[in-house]
């Protein structure tokens, strides 16, 4: 990782674009760590679970967390993927982060923790830390100093419909690139939507550039690129023209821009109600697919992204990361215990069994009895080459970009040079 260092105007002009009031959130974490007068500790808890099972179990488990530590009360806030990225900007600006929120790790941490505004849970948590799965950890780790606690790790991948594909008269998923652009033709042929895409939030299409950028130039070049601040070389061209070679088939389901991820009308939906074939995306997709449709149970299948010919990069580097845990600098020690309960075995193997996140404790393995998640934990455990989401490992205002102009490519805006031009302008202002 490059050594991005925190710009507080740069957070406060992205706080601006992403239109956050700090009025709204000026009463989030700070200086207090949530005492009262009968000696109760309130921890605010901010994360993502805003699905079904996995939001009724995290309410379940902070209930018995309280019933652990009667002086203890978990303030729950829960918010969708790019609410929450764009609250936790302002907050980060604001510098009142919540006592205990969800965190990639990567870039982003990196210049919470440069500001000062992260807890250093090196120390506070070895008793417990040291147990974990050392590439569950890796993201958070920064200069040998541990800034998070993870609950979950895995990869991106596409998941798609064995019936589809069998009625297509496709027997085994594509494992090159113009094996996969041959599987998007023979599903368009059979009247059937290929891919359902979330073009509305950005995110899900920036995994297509990202792979295809680690397929052409190898997983070590995204992180070349961005410390040398330059994604103009060939391979990075060439990755997004190969997306625009996929985008040209017309593959993905109507009103695709204006959908959302796992509203009833989103990506998850299409594929789990069986409106679309195949959807690239992370190891809870089930557990959406399921949440916003109906689900596909045993018709459910998983296959990693394909390599690309020619490319340095294989099959076998993969792209994706876990959630985590961090706590705002001067928590209190009730935030570090909650962190503690979370990493433990029982709550990891309950986890694991109830919302089909890969544990990040060897003794959890054995709770895995989902065919599609051994699949992923397979492919991670040969993995030869990890990167962490592209919005996460570089600088936030570098991956909005990445974000951004791989969005403008795929709605036809921008040319794959001028997505390879943008997010190296970018890199070079930030940097």
């Amino acid at each position: 990782m490059g050594d991005p260092g925190l710009s507080r105007r740069g957070f406060l002009a992205a706080s601006a674009a992403a239109g956050v009031g700090m009025t709204a959130l000026s009463g989030c974490g700070g200086d207090s760590d949530g005492g009262s007068s009968d000696g109760t500790t309130t921890i605010e808890w901010w994360n993502i679970s805003t699905v079904e099972p996995t939001k009724g179990v995290w309410a379940a488990l902070a209930k018995k967390f309280e019933a652990q530590n009667p002086k203890v009360r978990i303030k729950i806030v829960q918010l969708e993927n790019d609410a929450y990225k764009s609250k936790m900007t302002a907050l980060t600006a604001s510098g009142k982060l919540p006592d205990i929120f969800h965190t990639w790790g990567g870039g982003v941490l990196k210049q919470q923790a440069d500001a000062g505004l992260v807890e250093d849970l090196t120390d506070r948590t070895k008793d417990f830390a040291d147990g974990l799965l050392p590439v569950a950890k890796e993201p958070y780790l920064l200069d040998e100093k541990l800034y998070g606690i993870p609950f979950d790790i895995g990869m991106i991948g596409f998941w798609y419909n064995k019936a589809l594909f069998k009625d297509a008269g496709i027997s085994e998923p594509p494992t090159t690139w113009s094996g996969f652009l041959d599987t998007v033709r023979e599903l368009k042929a059979k009247g059937t939507t290929p891919l359902a895409l979330a073009g509305k939030e950005k995110w899900p299409g920036m995994y297509y550039w990202a792979y295809l950028a680690m397929r052409t130039a190898g997983a070590s070049a995204l992180q070349k690129a961005y410390d040398d601040k330059d994604f103009t070389g060939d391979a990075f061209v060439q990755a997004g023209q190969h997306l625009q070679e996929l985008v040209d088939l017309q593959p993905f389901q109507k009103g695709f821009l204006g959908a959302a991820y796992s509203t009833p009308t989103g990506q998850a939906a299409a594929v789990g109600n069986g409106k679309a074939a195949m959807e690239l995306m992370g190891q809870w997709a089930p557990i959406v697919q399921a949440d916003a449709g109906k689900g596909l149970g045993d018709d459910l299948g998983f296959f990693p992204f394909p390599a690309v010919e020619g490319g340095k990069g294989t099959i076998t580097e993969v792209f994706g990361g876990g959630g985590g845990h961090a706590l705002r600098s001067g928590a209190p020690q009730a935030a570090v215990d909650f962190l503690k309960f979370f990493a433990s075995e029982a709550t990891d193997l309950e986890l694991v069994k109830k919302t089909g996140i890969l544990p990040v404790l060897p003794a959890a393995e054995r709770a895995i009895t989902d065919p599609n998640i051994k699949a992923v934990q397979a492919q991670l455990k040969a993995a030869t080459g990890f990167q962490l989401y592209l919005d996460q490992a570089y600088a936030p205002a570098v991956g909005q970009e990445v974000n951004d102009s791989v969005a403008a490519l795929i709605a036809g805006s921008k040319s794959p040079q001028q997505v390879a031009e943008s997010i190296t302008q970018v890199t070079k202002e930030e940097q």
